[in-house]
């Protein structure tokens, strides 16, 4: 029933999240499931990271917390999650976060400072 958790190519790929033109978020170390682009905790701005009520339970998972984030004084609910504690299939992606709506999230090949 899961999923693949597949590992960003070492030094060929970035992955960023923006809203709008700020960057929230920016990885050489990114994974992928289900076509989403999972960052790990690090590469995100938490100055805008907020809690949310917000869960959700995947089948392969398991349990999804949510995050609000705060960019330039809009708070964009529920657009942010990640799995704390995942299911054994999913244990690659534990605290990586996943961002949808208006945050958009790109890979783009990564720069020689990147490569190094």
């Amino acid at each position: 029933m899961g999923q693949v958790v597949h590992d960003s190519p070492p030094g060929e790929r970035v992955a960023v999240a923006m809203v709008g033109d700020r960057e929230i978020a920016r990885s050489d170390t990114y994974k992928k499931v289900e076509g989403n682009v999972y960052f790990p905790p690090a590469s995100i701005d938490r100055s805008i990271v907020l809690d949310s009520e917000k869960t959700y339970v995947c089948p392969w998972k398991g349990l999804a917390l949510y995050y609000d984030l705060n960019v330039d004084g809009r708070r964009l609910k529920n657009v942010a999650w990640y799995y704390p504690d995942p299911k054994d299939a999913a244990a690659p992606i534990r605290d990586h976060v996943v961002f949808e709506g208006p945050v958009k999230v790109r890979e783009l090949a990564a720069t020689a400072e990147e490569r190094a």
